[in-house]
């Protein structure tokens, strides 16, 4: 009968999913994303997205967890037996996820480096492409930059030492201080990037309402599609999280704590953001939407260059900025890990350690192939694929299959009832069986028109995008199926004598 490893706090488990929640795209997808689609108006399809895709996503997942007590495949596979397929999918996307997070990482903490003496120059886009990535043609790999091989080992070292510490004493300690320390830090960041000057302009941007965008469907979708990405839906973390829950654990209640504090910390990242992008306009004479970027030209061109036109404390603002993502980031890959890690060590009851070494040294071997020339192209097309026709597909099969096949919102509705205060009722089942599966449905067929109608992503060689775009989002779901042939060990064992075994004392977290 197996041990099952337990959080020690309530709040270990909050800090550790909101640190899964909180990550890169919090700080560079979310701001352009909102003022691209309305503005403030963007504020009334977030939060409605939220509430009726987000937080009951998360219930779901945060109940299976809880009640099924094994990592996704397990779980899912305790749903119904032909769901532990979905399962290995996506514990197999997170796998892919892991292997580039990592060299982002190591970026940003090149970066903070850089930011006291400013070493990326006056031309940050061109150090950012040519000095320090020394990028080659799309498509060609090229040779190893040290400057990132060389982090981005030191950043799997930490983060396999983390995970060999195990659940408590490894991934719950360091969220109770990654996660304190990056708000403290964007907190400092904020204040100061409003207080610079054009900084409201920079804000006027972002809040002033578009209205006209509200009735736009595509504005809805991006809305759907932010709260999807960022809350770490549909990839194995949060059935994985929550099964290290205690009994009695309230359910409804940290789903919505968890959700409302990723929200929160968005919002934060897109004052600071946009009020920093409205002190550039202002230095440089630009209009307002030629400095407006996303994703990672918004960290490693735009910002160096806001940092470069401060007048003073310029070093130490980069500092901080870049220091939040690598704090951001390494939250993010450690939940990312523990979804393999968990999966490889029940389905071949193997120890924690054999799982680490194995799954965790083996993204962390693959992810040297982001430290080459051609990381960059790589990284993107593999993070384009894997979000678009991984994450969303596999969260949609999920919801579908849960609901609609094996009809199981009732019963997860009654056991997440009987341990939380917030009740939930039939607008959750509704929310789940309807609104998300309708929602879903229309992004991954929005995605695949934009694939069949545009030019290929990017413009890269048709041939890159297929052996490293579909293949990976494609094989991870094949792959899934072809694991979950192999049976568990003890597979016969009931999940519900073997979570009638509390190790630690469920009164520490109920109360």
């Amino acid at each position: 009968m197996e041990n099952r490893s337990q959080w020690g706090t309530r709040l270990g488990f909050l800090l550790a999913a909101m640190g899964s929640a909180i990550g890169l795209g919090n700080i560079w997808r979310f701001p352009a994303t909102a003022y691209e689609n309305g503005g403030g108006a963007f504020f009334i399809p977030y939060l409605f997205a939220l509430l009726t895709a987000g937080i009951p996503l998360l219930i779901m997942e945060y109940t299976i967890g809880h009640k099924y007590r094994g990592s996704a495949p397990r779980s899912l596979g305790r749903v119904s037996k032909g769901f532990e397929w979905i399962g290995w999918w996506q514990v197999l996307v997170s796998f892919v996820i892991s292997t580039y997070y990592g060299a982002i990482i190591a970026w940003a903490i090149m970066y903070s480096y850089y930011s006291f003496g400013q070493a990326w120059g006056d031309d940050t886009t061109a150090f950012f492409m040519g000095d320090f990535l020394q990028m080659t043609d799309p498509g060609a790999f090229g040779g190893l930059v040290p400057t990132i091989l060389i982090p981005l080992v030191i950043i799997w070292l930490f983060v396999l030492g983390i995970l060999l510490a195990g659940v408590k004493k490894g991934i719950e300690l360091a969220n109770k201080i990654f996660i304190p320390l990056l708000a403290v830090l964007f907190l400092i960041i904020v204040i100061r990037a409003v207080t610079l000057p054009g900084a409201a302009q920079g804000l006027n941007e972002f809040f002033q309402p578009n209205w006209s965008e509200i009735m736009n469907g595509s504005v809805w979708v991006a809305a759907y599609g932010q709260i999807f990405f960022s809350l770490s839906i549909g990839f194995a973390i949060m059935i994985t999280y929550s099964s290290y829950l205690h009994k009695k654990s309230d359910i409804t209640n940290n789903a919505f704590i968890t959700g409302f504090g990723n929200s929160s910390f968005e919002l934060l990242a897109g004052i600071g953001v946009f009020g920093a992008l409205g002190f550039m306009a202002q230095s440089t004479g630009q209009e307002f939407t030629e400095v407006v970027q996303d994703g990672v030209m918004l960290a490693f061109s735009v910002f160096p260059q806001i940092v470069n036109e401060m007048p003073v404390m310029s070093g130490l603002f980069g500092f901080l900025f870049f220091i939040s993502l690598t704090l951001a980031g390494l939250s993010s890959l450690i939940s990312i890990s523990e979804t393999y890690v968990a999966g490889i060590q029940e389905k071949f009851n193997v120890s924690r350690t054999a799982s680490v070494l194995v799954g965790g040294g083996l993204a962390a071997v693959i992810s040297i192939a982001y430290a080459s020339q051609g990381g960059l192209v790589l990284l993107d097309t593999v993070d384009y694929f894997i979000n678009n026709y991984g994450i969303a597909l596999a969260g949609l099969f999920e919801v579908v299959a849960v609901a609609w096949f094996a009809r199981g919102l009732k019963d997860l509705q009654n056991h997440a009832n009987s341990v939380s205060d917030i009740q939930l009722g039939g607008w959750w089942r509704f929310c789940l069986g309807v609104i998300t599966p309708i929602v879903l449905g229309s992004m991954m067929l929005q995605n695949i028109r934009n694939e069949v109608v545009e030019d290929p992503y990017e413009g890269y060689p048709i041939e890159f995008l297929f052996n490293f775009g579909w293949i990976v989002a494609l094989g991870a779901m094949m792959l899934g199926a072809v694991i979950s042939l192999k049976r568990w060990p003890n597979h016969d064992l009931d999940y519900k004598r073997e979570s009638s075994v509390s190790t630690t004392d469920d009164k520490e977290v109920a109360q």
